[in-house]
């Protein structure tokens, strides 16, 4: 099994199934690495790149271990009833996180590659009129880059270095 690496994954912790969630761990580790091994190799890429085209999705923590457990998912609740999958850029995470998970803990959040994503991903005006990327699909496992805890300070959901 891979090893824990914080800087990179974490770990699906399915109450329900600890062996399910040991697999899932290594499946996400093994595809974080297998990922940055693949971006590493391709001198093609201007540096920033991966910032550039990360997108993220929060999800509450039963909501991550269900993607964890089932290897895709079609959403929390409000994507299941707008028939698509909402996410947000880096710029567009914290005030998504104040809108809709204020004092919220438990949260995941996680990073994935908009290329990784096809013709399935759209970007569409929303809040003020800004374009968010929407995904019409099913959201794979193999797809996160990388997924760690939100947590919460002070009532403000503190957000992750990798993002800036």
């Amino acid at each position: 099994m891979a090893k824990h690496r914080p800087d990179v994954a974490l770990k699906c912790k399915g109450k329900a199934n600890v062996s399910r969630a040991k697999r899932c761990s290594a499946e996400l580790v093994e595809v974080v690495l297998t990922s940055a091994v693949r971006k590493a190799l391709d001198r093609l890429r201007p540096p920033g790149h991966d910032r550039a085209m990360l997108i993220y999705k929060i999800f509450r923590q039963e909501e991550w271990e269900m993607l964890c457990q089932k290897g895709q998912t079609r959403g929390a609740p409000v994507d299941l009833a707008d028939g698509y999958i909402h996410f947000s850029t880096a710029e567009q995470a914290p005030e998504t996180a104040a809108k809709h998970f204020a004092r919220e803990e438990d949260l995941m959040l996680l990073a994935i590659e908009t290329d990784d994503l096809g013709d399935a991903l759209k970007w569409e005006p929303s809040r003020g009129g800004a374009l968010f990327p929407h995904l019409y699909g099913l959201l794979q496992l193999e797809a996160v880059i990388w997924a760690l805890p939100l947590s919460l300070e002070n009532g403000v959901h503190q957000f992750p270095e990798q993002m800036v």
